[in-house]
Parts: C-alpha cells; structure tokens; sequence
C-alpha cells in the first residue's frame, strides 16, 4: 500500500505533515476546473474533487488523497486568479463582507471513495488601495482560491473566522485524519 498525494499544492503537502502523514508520491491530477453554466459553488468543488481523485493513477490497494477549494461569494466561484488584474477585483468583492471558503476532501482506495466537503466563514476587513496595491505586488494571490492565502500576508485583512482554519488554507485536518483511517491509512498506527 502507498500513499498518493493527488496535489500540487505545497500547502497541502505541509498540512498532512502536520499530522504525520507523507505521500510515498505526489501525483498532480490534469483536469478541467472549469465551472459548468449555472454550477453552485459547494457542488462545483465536490465535483471536481471527485474528478481530481478519478483522474490520479493507482494500484488497487494504494491510498489516494485529492482536495479542492473553492472561494464563494453568494452563489459566485471566486477560483484562482488570472492575473493581477483579477486577483484585485477578488479582494475589491470581498472587502468588508463575508464569504464562504469550501474545501472537499475525498480518498480513494480501489474502487471505494470517501469524500467530505467542510464549509467555512470569513471576514475580510474594509480593504484600503495601499493594501491592495502591496498585495497584488507580493505575488502571495497567485494560484490561490478567491486570490488570497489566510496563511500568508492576506492574514493582515481577516479579523474573523468561523469554521475550520486548515480547511481555509485547503486541506480540514480533522476530516482529512477521518477520512484516512475510514480508508485504512495507519494514521495513529505505525505506518507502512
């Protein structure tokens, strides 16, 4: 048995140290993120995430972990940014006004899957042109959801929080413990 990391992101990758868990190997899935017409943020992330976790090559008896998460703003996908230009209005949309991270989480071991979305509120204070300006110029909103990580510099612009903080930053840490040990990965146990 291996454990597959199905995930290109670094902060996923240091999450699962966090608890202890290391890929034997990390298998990035290819597949189109886009939304389809009309696709509700929290159904959009559980697909794709089901798509993810299909899409990555294993062994029958390997441990396969994908997530995605998605930033939502009422029924809007905020995803990753384009550019600079769209990551600033990600954050102009979100300033003073809460909105909803989603992070899915799914294993699959042979042909049986385990997956669970959690759902998170944030905050993000009334956002001032100069912290903007040095946000977009830090380079920190590249590749992430909504255009801002909670873990980095944008930590500056969230007062409050209700819900899971690992899961904000994209992997929920207590689901992702429970989904693993439902799909047979010694977590608590000495590892393989």
């Amino acid at each position: 048995m291996k454990f597959i990391l199905g995930s290109g992101s670094p902060r996923r990758l240091e999450l699962l140290g966090q608890i202890g868990v290391v890929p034997h190997d990390v298998r990035a899935p290819d597949i189109n993120e886009d939304p389809i017409k009309a696709e509700l943020p929290r159904p959009y992330c559980a697909r794709i995430t089901r798509e993810k976790v299909a899409a990555v090559p294993a062994e029958v008896d390997d441990i396969v972990l994908c997530a995605d998460t998605t930033v939502a703003l009422g029924r809007r996908i905020l995803g990753k940014p384009a550019d600079a230009d769209e990551a600033a209005k990600f954050l102009w949309s979100m300033s003073g006004r809460r909105h909803k991270v989603i992070t899915s989480v799914a294993v699959k071991r042979g042909d049986q899957v385990w997956q669970k979305d959690v759902v998170s509120t944030v905050r993000m204070k009334n956002l001032s042109k100069d912290e903007v300006a040095a946000y977009i110029a830090s380079g920190d909103w590249q590749g992430k959801a909504g255009g801002y990580g909670i873990q980095g510099a944008a930590s500056a612009f969230i007062p409050w929080i209700s819900g899971s903080f690992t899961g904000i930053v994209g992997l929920p840490l207590t689901e992702t413990a429970g989904l693993l040990i439902a799909a047979g990965y010694p977590l608590y146990k000495d590892t393989p």
